[in-house]
């Protein structure tokens, strides 16, 4: 095997840990491959034989530094991003289990104070707008405040039922049964926009991994890493494609929380 398809296999495991949705450890082990072909990509002499000259040896090792580091940033970021939306997504579970809990313990005679504080058990953070409603505030402002989190913006909602039941009287157990249904048909519209979007965000990763997946087929005609990381011209087609790929990559998450959003 040579150095170039060594490389290239660790560039492609690189791009896998960056494209794919794997999570824990196993994902942070597709770096292994990676770390093993460092000797070929930053000192081809101590493994194949004979010492590079010093310099060569530093431009190298420098080009493939800063190429890790970028593409390490373009990691933590899209995976913070990720991060970042599960939560959402979860908050907004949260919010539904919630109403869905308020409505029934309504409905089944429980005191509002009861039913506030019965949902506690369901989402922690509704620990605010119990506290607020026992020392005598206002719950649905509460709620306000709580809305304010990321995925928890159904919150708005149910503050309105709560609050309008207040000051006109009406039923509170049937404004939030059909505050419920809202926000179920809400998240089913959701479902449907991240279904679509996740064919959109796979091809866009395959995409993206085509031109690292070259290398590996090009090792046969010469050696196109060495090419990327000894050569000025080099230096500019690999930091350009990088920068190419991390900006479509970024662009398409942008499009995506985007739609989300509309569809929220």
């Amino acid at each position: 095997m040579s150095a170039a398809m060594i490389a290239a296999g660790s560039l492609v495991a690189l791009a896998y840990l960056f494209c794919s949705p794997v999570r824990g450890p196993l994902a942070w082990w597709l770096l292994v491959p990676l770390c093993s072909a460092l000797p070929w990509l930053v000192w081809p002499g101590a493994v194949g034989g004979g010492v590079a000259d010093g310099a060569r040896i530093g431009w190298r090792a420098g080009v493939v530094a800063v190429l890790l580091a970028v593409l390490g940033l373009a990691v933590i970021g899209l995976r913070r991003r990720q991060r970042a939306r599960a939560l959402a997504r979860e908050r907004a579970a949260r919010v539904r289990e919630v109403c869905d809990l308020l409505a029934a313990d309504l409905a089944a005679g429980l005191p509002t104070g009861s039913a506030l504080a019965a949902a506690v058990e369901v989402w922690p953070a509704w620990e605010a707008v119990a506290q607020s409603d026992r020392l005598g505030g206002s719950a649905a402002e509460a709620m306000r405040e709580l809305a304010h989190q990321d995925g928890a913006g159904d919150l708005i909602q149910v503050a309105a039922a709560w609050q309008l039941s207040q000051r006109s009287g009406a039923a509170l157990t049937a404004a939030l049964a059909e505050v419920a249904r809202g926000l179920a048909d809400a998240e089913q519209t959701r479902r449907v926009v991240r279904s679509e979007l996740a064919s959109a965000r796979a091809t866009a990763r395959l995409v993206a991994g085509l031109p690292i997946a070259t290398l590996a087929m090009g090792s046969g005609m010469g050696d196109p890493v060495g090419f990327l990381v000894t050569t000025p011209l080099g230096w500019v087609c690999l930091f350009g494609g990088v920068a190419l790929i991390v900006a479509g990559l970024a662009w398409l998450e942008q499009i995506a929380a985007h739609v989300e959003g509309e569809a929220a």
